[in-house]
């Protein structure tokens, strides 16, 4: 078995010192804390993806991400007679060498362990050591990541090469790892598809709830980047912007998935960046009139779709709108009579909290 010597220094770097640089955020966050980005399942030529860990790399720098993990199969090698590496640390050290100091970017270590179902697919990330999750068998590769006290999630769970049916369901080995706290989470989104099952499984098991690329090609080709596409990510609320806060918060289920024009988490999550990227500013009447002015903001890169659940009505649009990325819209609302405060109730029609469940989120204007 072949362990890299520079493996234990470069992961301690990037969990332990290194902060996330700030940049322009997709989402906003309140004072003091992050909505940190980051796309947690990607592959390379280091096992069955068609660039180098370079290319993935710039991807992530050019579209904005604060995190990525390296995560190749690591059983499944089709480039391995091209590609020989007897070190399955390869990719992330490949990746690693093209940050500088500064960068915006970080990257992680990660390995996925590729079995057939159950217990299917799972990444592991925040690994030291990709060689040692090595195993002929499913459970003890799974055992060995969480000794190196990684954050373990299962894969494309509605995947339909191994769920014909496309629903995502619990075997007794699935409710054996969760049982046993070795697995923390669950992809909701991969790739192109989302599963309303495996958001309930992560409801109903205390599992964060995540969205990933799987990226094989290219990003800009699979998400259309270039004309205003993302690929899918997980956002981390964390206090401080650094790698070891984002695998603390993953482990405490403080995510929220980017799916295409989705927002997908648990309702605590959910409205917390709700709170965090919608704002109200305050009552204006004109002198004569008892129609209320309010402009309404939103400050992060998605369009929310809002319905209005209140008893007023709207002087210039219906009850159904939409506020558009970072962007400000003005409600009119025909109060009767002036309000030094109001309280406006919506269903925020793209914020899943559950199967067919939307969030309801009541605003106080004053």
């Amino acid at each position: 078995m072949v362990i890299n010597k520079n493996i234990v220094r470069i992961a301690f770097m990037l969990l332990g010192v290194n902060s996330i640089v700030a940049q322009d955020r997709f989402f906003n966050a309140d004072a003091d804390s992050f909505w940190i980005s980051t796309d947690l399942h990607i592959h390379t030529v280091f096992s069955d993806g068609e660039v180098w860990p370079s290319i993935r790399v710039k991807e992530a720098q050019r579209e904005g991400l604060d995190l990525i993990a390296m995560t190749e199969h690591l059983e499944y090698q089709p480039h391995s007679e091209d590609i020989p590496h007897p070190d399955r640390n390869r990719s992330f050290i490949v990746a690693s060498s093209q940050l500088a100091d500064g960068d915006a970017l970080q990257v992680i270590n990660g390995s996925e362990i590729t079995r057939e179902m159950p217990p299917g697919h799972v990444n592991a990330v925040f690994i030291k050591d990709a060689n040692i999750l090595l195993h002929s068998d499913s459970l003890t590769g799974i055992q060995e990541a969480n000794k190196q006290g990684a954050f373990v999630f299962w894969n494309h769970p509605n995947w339909d090469a191994q769920r014909a049916d496309g629903i995502a369901r619990l075997d007794p080995f699935h409710k054996y790892l969760i049982r046993n706290k070795l697995l923390h989470g669950i992809e909701v989104v991969n790739e192109t598809t989302y599963s309303e099952e495996a958001l309930q499984i992560a409801l109903d098991n205390d599992l964060a709830i995540l969205g990933t690329s799987d990226i094989h090609g290219l990003t800009d080709w699979a998400h259309e980047i270039g004309t205003g596409g993302h690929r899918p990510m997980t956002f981390v609320k964390v206090a401080q912007p650094t790698p070891e806060a984002v695998k603390e918060a993953l482990f405490q289920r403080k995510t929220v998935v980017w799916y295409n024009d989705l927002i997908i988490g648990n309702e605590e999550s959910i409205s917390q960046i709700v709170n965090d990227n919608i704002h109200f500013g305050s009552l204006r009447y004109d002198e004569d009139k008892t129609i209320l002015n309010v402009q309404v903001t939103n400050e992060s890169s998605l369009p929310f779709h809002m319905e209005y659940l209140g008893d007023y009505s709207f002087h210039k649009r219906t009850t159904f709108f939409k506020i558009p990325a970072k962007s400000s819209i003005e409600l009119q609302i025909k109060t009767k009579t002036k309000k030094k405060s109001v309280e406006l109730p919506f269903k925020i029609l793209n914020a899943v909290i559950g199967p067919k469940k939307y969030l309801e989120y009541q605003f106080t204007v004053k």
